[in-house]
């Protein structure tokens, strides 16, 4: 069963072959698992003229290996969810600096978490219907069940109540994502992932979040927010490990300024239940009790149960569905996008990689997904947002000298408010073609573009087309500054 990668031009070829070969199935395409990317694949190939049938778990909140939901993690214990709750979080600084803005609050003002985590489920479950919808409008047949390969054409779906039908497919496209995981220290069972930490039934005062990506930074904005005492554990001395490093330390700066208390190069290494809460011990030694602990420690390839190495489908060493770069396995009918291939596990990344394979596989135009300069977001409060390399990055891969030019200022709204918080924007740029690297936008627009743009006033957004001075220049070669 297994083959090489295809080449860029035997995939023409190889899909000619395979229409030449008349078979019946009883799907064009059948994909396994409902999220962002699986929905868009299967609308899209339906569009295209496709007979597509798809699979998920049945809804929930939090997700197992029996129960998830259509939407997928983005949708139902994602990012859409986490970004209610940051709003909700947000409002709790929005009240403080609403005094100096005129507005009399009285000193105790009354937060009922069980209030937003109603209207959150309330949002998801109707997105989870609209979904469907979706599906439905597109005439896509939906399943509700646990789907296995058990054969190059061939998905096994295992239905609620354990009964398991198969069905055959021209095509199979892998879109199960991935999974929160736990480091293995003792008492690990008694902390939570993300999946859990969108669904508490109490709000937990006294949280402790084990991580330093975005996930453990946007929970800790959270929980401080909404006015818990928060302490973050992380291996690096900052957090976002793989971003800026100036922009990293603003981020700790400003978690610090609102109260989470950081832990750097700090571990943990037990956790106990006790009658006051969880103790937890840090790899310094230090006691910390707390209500809640998150791990937010990485996030797996979801495809153990997929019976993938049976098949001849081959995995990395992380379990990921390794794919070309029109996301096509080793097995010619086999296809993977999203999280499962573990490549750039955003959402947007897997809607990117979906409509490249309904182009490829059904629409007649073969697509590779392009990964240059896919921007991204850190929901902390206040936020990151980033596209492009980040200094060190460019640095490395500079042709020449590299131009820096940064802006740090108090926004005008902390200039009455009084919160001590400021803003940082940055645009890394190629001397040699003028072309910004932390900027470079697909239209390849340069710093002469941006300085003679005519920005928006007051904004902040107008300090990228008012950088005129340089604020330093790093000579080709010069080796990065030590990572963080």
């Amino acid at each position: 069963m297994g083959r090489k990668m295809l080449a860029d031009g035997e995939l023409d070829k190889a899909v000619a072959a395979e229409e030449a070969t008349e078979a019946h199935y009883d799907f064009d395409l059948f994909v396994i698992g409902a999220g962002s990317g699986g929905v868009r694949a299967a609308r899209f190939s339906a569009n295209n003229g496709a007979k597509v049938g798809i699979c998920e778990l049945p809804f929930h909140p939090i997700s197992s290996e029996e129960i998830g939901g259509v939407g997928g993690t983005c949708v139902i214990r994602g990012c859409v969810p986490k970004k209610i709750l940051v709003y909700g979080a947000t409002y709790g600084g929005e009240l403080e600096d609403a005094r100096n803005y005129g507005w009399e609050i009285n000193e105790n003002v009354d937060f009922t978490w069980k209030k937003l985590l109603q209207k959150k489920t309330d949002e998801i479950l109707r997105l989870n219907n609209i979904y469907k919808r979706l599906l439905a409008n597109a005439a896509v047949k939906l399943y509700e069940g646990e789907g296995r390969i058990v054969g190059p054409n061939e998905v096994e779906v295992r239905q609620i109540d354990g009964t398991k039908i198969s069905y055959t497919a021209k095509h199979i496209l892998i879109a199960t994502g991935s999974r929160a995981q736990k480091p293995n220290i003792p008492g690990h069972e008694l902390a939570i992932t993300s999946d859990e930490a969108l669904s508490l039934e109490e709000f937990p005062k006294r949280a402790v979040v084990l991580g330093g990506g975005y996930i453990a930074v946007e929970f800790a904005s959270i929980w401080r927010g909404m006015g818990g005492t928060v302490d973050l554990f992380f291996r690096k001395e900052l957090p976002l490990r793989g971003f800026d490093d100036e922009m990293r330390a603003l981020v700790a700066r400003n978690l610090e300024g609102r109260g989470v208390n950081l832990h750097p190069q700090t571990s943990l290494t037990q956790l106990t239940k006790t009658d006051e809460g969880i103790k937890v011990i840090s790899s310094h030694g230090e006691e910390f009790m707390a209500d809640v602990v998150l791990f937010a420690t990485g996030r797996n390839p979801n495809t153990k149960r997929l019976n993938l190495e049976a098949v001849g489908v081959e995995l990395d060493q992380a379990g990921a569905v390794k794919v070309d770069e029109y996301s096509r396995t080793n097995i010619p009918s086999i296809w993977a996008v999203g999280d499962a291939t573990n490549r750039i596990n955003l959402t947007p990344v897997a809607l990117m990689e979906a409509t490249c394979f309904a182009n490829t596989v059904f629409g007649g135009k073969p697509t590779k997904a392009d990964y240059s300069n896919v921007a991204c977001a850190v929901f902390c409060i206040p936020p990151l947002a980033v596209v492009g390399l980040s200094e060190e990055e460019a640095v490395e891969k500079a042709t020449g000298d590299i131009l820096v030019f940064t802006s740090g200022f108090n926004p005008m709204k902390n200039t009455i408010s009084g919160r001590q918080e400021k803003s940082l924007m940055k645009l890394i740029v190629d001397e040699q073609t003028d072309k910004g690297i932390a900027i470079a936008l697909k239209c390849g627009a340069t710093k002469a573009q941006f300085d003679s743009t005519v920005g928006i006033h007051p904004s902040s957004a107008e300090e990228f087309v008012t950088m005129r001075t340089v604020t330093r220049r790093i000579a080709y070669k010069a080796k990065p500054k030590t990572s963080l």
